[in-house]
């Protein structure tokens, strides 16, 4: 296998040389990372000014850019293959529910999707930085070789969350539907020593729904979740109901 990895928690994060060490075992690796951390920047792309990119090992870039460009600048200039997979990660936290809509992680694997690449990203539920990622790093490997036999369904890529457990400890992965956020957070305002005022998002202690057969359930039982995601976000149900309106 040829395999592109990316991440969004920057090219010196101990996730990502875990997860390369363990996909060296089954292909050949290369690493097009952003250069420092880029967590919550989603699928933003870079257009308003030019790209760097530093050759800072043997097959590993460093890129002044986010997640999504380093897909870009991976797969159509810096590596000197034609990926067989995308996988980012390991990132540091989950990524759950509505947090895929924020996650640079997911959306280098989307971004990969989209180019007609198989794609997943993987997460650990900790926010330790010295967190063990052993167990998450094996399960990528374990995944990236089911993904070359069975291939994926079209324009369908994965989300995985691993567990921060012992990797013995760590109980089969589940397929899952996407979790649900409750929204109780606020906004924390204040001011620096200079006397300006500045705001701080995400500062509240947002919790998930425990819906049956979601991601969040299977991650709080101890399993790791798979959830698949499509490119298409048509609600198709909704479709019937608003033919029905009238301008």
């Amino acid at each position: 296998m040829k395999i592109l990895i990316t991440n969004d928690d920057g090219i010196h994060a101990p996730g990502i040389h875990c997860l390369a060490e363990a996909l060296a075992a089954v292909g050949e690796v290369a690493v097009v990372a952003p250069d420092r951390e880029r967590s919550a920047s989603s699928h933003a792309l870079t257009l308003h000014h030019p790209l760097r990119a530093e050759l800072i090992a043997p097959g590993r870039y460093a890129v002044d850019g986010t997640p999504t460009d380093c897909v870009n600048l991976g797969v159509h200039s810096l590596i000197d293959f034609h990926p067989d997979l995308v996988v980012s990660g390991i990132n540091r936290g989950a990524n759950l529910g509505d947090d895929v809509t924020y996650s640079g992680t997911v959306a280098a694997a989307l971004e990969a999707t989209l180019m007609g690449i198989p794609a997943f990203a993987i997460s650990l539920a900790s926010l330790e930085y010295a967190a063990d990622y052993g167990g998450a790093a094996t399960f990528a490997a374990r995944l990236a070789l089911q993904i070359r036999q069975h291939g994926l369904p079209l324009d369908t890529y994965l989300n995985v969350n691993v567990p921060a457990v012992a990797a013995e400890l760590l109980k089969p992965p589940l397929f899952t539907t996407q979790g649900k956020r409750r929204y109780d957070g606020k906004i924390v305002d204040s001011v620096d020593p200079r006397g300006r005022s500045y705001y701080w998002i995400g500062t509240a202690d947002f919790d998930f729904h425990d819906i049956d057969g979601s991601d969040v359930a299977a991650l709080r039982r101890g399993h790791i979740s798979v959830t698949p995601l499509h490119l298409d976000m048509t609600n198709h149900q909704a479709l019937p109901l608003l033919r029905n309106w009238t301008f």
